[in-house]
Formats: structure tokens, sequence, C-alpha cells
């Protein structure tokens, strides 16, 4: 059986272009041919999805990556490389986790991607690639999930995030840690993959997210409410606060059924109600926020996509985000 290879553009595919750009260029086949010892791995069948840097990802991009990572998968194939921008690779990691992370019980899918494009010295891309292989034909990566390997090290969809803006060892999974690495060529794993809630039939993908400022009203929230948002994420501060002249918006969306989800610009830690008054997580509380359990604002944003496709019950909704 081989392995199957979907290429969606990013650093790992760019090199310099005339202008001094950095651009994506090459193809799946292109990538495959300038990564030493790759064919040692087995046949690699190889599918371009699409040939854009990491930030002109779409959701729609997203999700095809994760219905032709598990269609791949259920039709036979051993195991599925994704190879993608750092900008936005951690959010199309976790929707392909949430659509297609069952499926890994049957083949891995392993995302790889790149800090330093391939005009440059030290191009980290065929080692990343070179090592997806190594994890993609690991037994022990079966059952975990999508995973995300940079740097030698192997990281689960639900923790992973880029901390820095161009540090090689931008990856860090500060929810939980680390879940494997890549020694001497041999892949091992020390910490088991965390799980994830149902999926649904479809997603809904009008969920804006709003990050709260100092000062800031309820204009945003209402703006996007007007435009037709299903769902709301906001990024507030601390352990989930908003100044309080933003609350009429949440209370706003309340009363239009449009669900909220809290999360913080804190790197780490998970909403929680302590505090009272305007704005405070016991006043948000309520007026039925759901707490997002830990995520990143992206990643949040994404699970409601999710959440809306399963359930538009406050209550399933709380319970789902709960597991997620």
């Amino acid at each position: 059986m081989s392995l199957r290879l979907l290429a969606t553009g990013g650093t790992i595919a760019s090199r310099v272009d005339a202008t001094g750009a950095a651009v994506p260029a090459a193809s799946a086949a292109d990538l495959i041919a300038a990564t030493p010892g790759l064919a040692d791995h087995g046949p690699i069948e190889a599918e371009e999805i699409d040939r854009v840097n990491g930030w002109n990802v779409t959701p729609a991009t997203m999700v095809r990556v994760a219905e032709r990572a598990r269609a791949a998968l259920e039709a036979g194939d051993e195991a599925v490389i994704v190879t993608h921008g750092t900008d936005t690779i951690e959010e199309t990691l976790y929707l392909t986790d949430l659509l297609a992370g069952d499926a890994t019980a049957a083949g891995p899918i392993v995302f790889a991607c790149a800090m330093r494009n391939a005009s440059e010295v030290g191009a980290d891309g065929p080692r990343n690639l070179l090592n997806a292989a190594r994890i993609a034909r690991d037994p022990a990566a079966r059952g975990r999930g999508a995973l995300l390997t940079i740097n030698d090290e192997v990281h689960a969809a639900r923790w992973a995030t880029k901390t820095d803006t161009l540090d090689v060892a931008t990856f860090r999974s500060p929810g939980g840690g680390v879940v494997g690495r890549v020694e001497a060529g041999r892949v091992r794993f020390g910490l088991d993959s965390p799980g994830r809630p149902p999926r649904g039939s479809a997603i809904v993908d009008q969920v804006a997210l709003v990050k709260v400022f100092t000062g800031m009203d309820a204009a945003p929230l209402r703006w996007f409410l007007d435009a037709g948002a299903q769902g709301l994420v906001v990024e507030g501060t601390g352990a989930g606060h908003v100044p309080g002249e933003v609350v009429p918006g949440i209370a706003e969306a309340r009363d239009r059924g449009v669900p909220v989800v809290l999360t913080s610009r804190c790197w780490t830690g998970r909403t929680a109600a302590v505090y009272g008054g305007p704005g405070g997580g016991v006043t948000l509380d309520g007026l039925g926020v759901l707490r997002a359990n830990g995520l990143n604002s992206a990643k949040a944003r994404l699970a409601l996509m999710v959440a809306l496709g399963v359930t538009r019950d406050p209550a399933e909704l709380r319970d789902w985000f709960a597991r997620a």
C-alpha cells in the first residue's frame, strides 16, 4: 500500500523568485523528488489540493484536506501526509482532526511544513517531509488523530500552535506538550493525543472571530450579527473578560440565538467565571456564553463551525465544547 501526499503550498513548497520574494513554486511531485531518502519509505501518490501561502488557505480548503484525507484512508491508503504553510497549519490540522481524526485508526494523518524556503541555506522542508513519512509508516502513530511534525518533534492537533514569527522552533504545544520525537531516524511517542468530540455531516462557516480591545463597544459584534454570523468567538482578556460596553452585543447575540464562545488572549489556561461586574466572567456566564475549554481563538472558531453542524441546542453545545 502507498502513502498519499496532499500538498497545499506554503513555505515548504516555496522558492525565491526574480523579485526576491519567496512564493509557492513546487508541486507535490517536486517535493517528493527534492527529499533525499523519501523513496526508502515506499511508493507515495502525489496530489495537489492547492498551491498558496498559508494565510490564503480558506476554511473550504481546510475541509477539502480533511475530507480527502479521510477518503484516502477509507479507500486503503496506508497513511496521508499533508504539506502546508505554517501561518494556518494549526487550523487545518485541528479541523482535520475534528473531521477525520477517527479515521486515523486505519492509518496516520501527518502534517509537515517548513520555516525556511527551498532557496535558503538550511531549508528544513525536506527533513520535515522525510520525518512525516517516518511517522506515517510507524504503527504507533495510528489512532492518534492528526499530527504535526517539524523540527524533529511531533505535536497533537489540539495543542500545536505557532509561537514565533520566524524561529524554526516556532511550534509549541502549551496545552499538553510534545507527544513524540524523531530521534536518529526513529519515531518515539511519549504522550497520548487528546480525544475529540463528535463530528456532524457538515460545518457552518459563518462564524466570526472578534478580539476585544480596551474601550471597545458592541458595534463590531453587531456588525457581524447583521452580516449573518451564525456564531461568534470573542477573544477576551485574562480569564475571559470583555469591556462592559461589549456586553450588550453578547446579549443581543443570545437574543438572536447566535452562540458566543469565549476565549482568552492569554497563551495558556482556560477561561473561568471568577469576577462579577460589567464584562466579568460571572456576568458573561449569566448571558449563556460557551467556554472554549482552553482552545485558542482560531481553533475555537473552527470548533464552533463543526459544533454547529452537530447541534444548535445551547446545552448540547456546552457539552460538545467540554469534550473539545
